[in-house]
């Protein structure tokens, strides 16, 4: 179930995202997000957006993923009146965590959450700023599943369809701005 454009739904997020070539490394363009976070309308368009497309989910709780994530998920759960809770890198969590490893395209990385983050069959949406290749968006999915979270979607402010990430996930996928070269 889609939302009802308005007129704010005209506002081209695009103009306010930053790209940084060569960044982390010689031909990657990098789509900055800090312009789009200091633009306060644009800003605050974007958690509207997203607030639109999470709600249909009917969600109980947010997950964001290690660190931009965060940026999108904890104003949205403040938005939607839901809880927050965080999936970071190896060792970042205090106390018992549960942890996924999974293969990158550079080598191999791993997630973790906190054990008791997520209650058995919580309807849980996952966040992150963007979707390129799908591999964390993929081992976040997997990683909330094996702590009995019922993922209902994957939210993301920027997809870089050209990369096929969202073939990777097995999840409704929800994107506000999509580059497809």
């Amino acid at each position: 179930m889609r939302p009802v454009p308005t007129d704010a739904d005209a506002m081209d997020l695009k103009r306010v995202i930053r790209h940084i070539p060569d960044f982390p490394k010689p031909g990657i363009l990098f789509y900055d997000i800090s312009t789009l976070l200091a633009d306060a309308a644009a800003w605050k368009e974007t958690v509207r957006r997203l607030a639109n497309r999470v709600r249909a989910y009917q969600p109980e709780l947010l997950v964001g993923i290690e660190s931009r994530g965060f940026l999108s998920a904890a104003p949205l759960a403040i938005e939607l009146g839901l809880g927050f809770a965080m999936i970071r890198k190896r060792g970042k969590l205090p106390g018992t965590t549960i942890g996924h490893d999974y293969a990158l395209e550079y080598g191999d990385d791993r997630v973790e959450i906190q054990a008791d983050a997520v209650k058995h069959g919580q309807r849980v949406v996952l966040l992150d700023d963007l979707l390129a290749t799908g591999g964390t968006a993929a081992a976040g999915v997997t990683l909330l599943r094996s702590v009995g979270a019922e993922v209902v979607a994957a939210a993301f402010i920027i997809e870089l369809g050209f990369l096929g990430g969202r073939d990777r996930l097995d999840v409704p996928v929800e994107t506000l701005v999509n580059y497809e070269e």
